[in-house]
């Protein structure tokens, strides 16, 4: 799924419920097509349940891992990350598969056995329910600046409360 040349609202919301399986409708867009790293664009929005969600995809592979790490980046505490539409386990699932695959004779897995194998699941597209924006700003990506991140918009978010 490519969101980068669609980022028309109605596209959005269609692609969100066929991948995710979740009915939201698009209030407001805080930042369209920033730049969330070498090879990942993100889309952050007010749903009309007043909730704020990233959408992050890229031509790339991207893993759950590297999805957190963009959101820490671009200055977005993450709620919860949707797993794809039919697939609740998801990435427990997935990291239970690749933690047999790496050791095959251990009987019982636990969820601190897999923790860091989730990370490792294939998410692209990923939407991330936030439950905070750091200090009001969501940064995009900028090779020119001394951090290598730049604000791209301000928005003052704490889950429960928007300002």
């Amino acid at each position: 799924m490519d969101f980068g040349n669609h980022m028309d609202v109605a596209y959005v919301q269609k692609a969100l419920a066929a991948r995710f399986g979740v009915q939201l409708v698009i209030d407001r867009v805080v930042a369209r097509n920033i730049a969330a790293g070498l090879a990942a664009k993100a889309s952050v929005f007010f749903a009309t349940d007043g909730q704020l969600y990233c959408l992050v995809y890229g031509p790339s592979r991207l893993l759950l891992g590297d999805i957190k790490k963009i959101a820490v980046r671009i200055g977005l505490r993450a709620e919860t990350f949707f797993p794809p539409r039919g697939q609740p386990e998801y990435f427990d699932e997935f990291g239970r598969q690749k933690f047999r695959e790496i050791f095959p004779g251990f009987g019982r897995i636990t969820d601190r056995d897999i923790m860091y194998y989730r990370t490792l699941a294939p998410y692209n597209p990923a939407l991330i329910l936030v439950d905070e924006v750091k200090d009001g700003h969501i940064y995009q990506a900028d090779s020119d600046a001394r951090s290598g991140w730049r604000v791209a918009a301000k928005c003052q978010y704490h889950r429960g409360e928007v300002k």
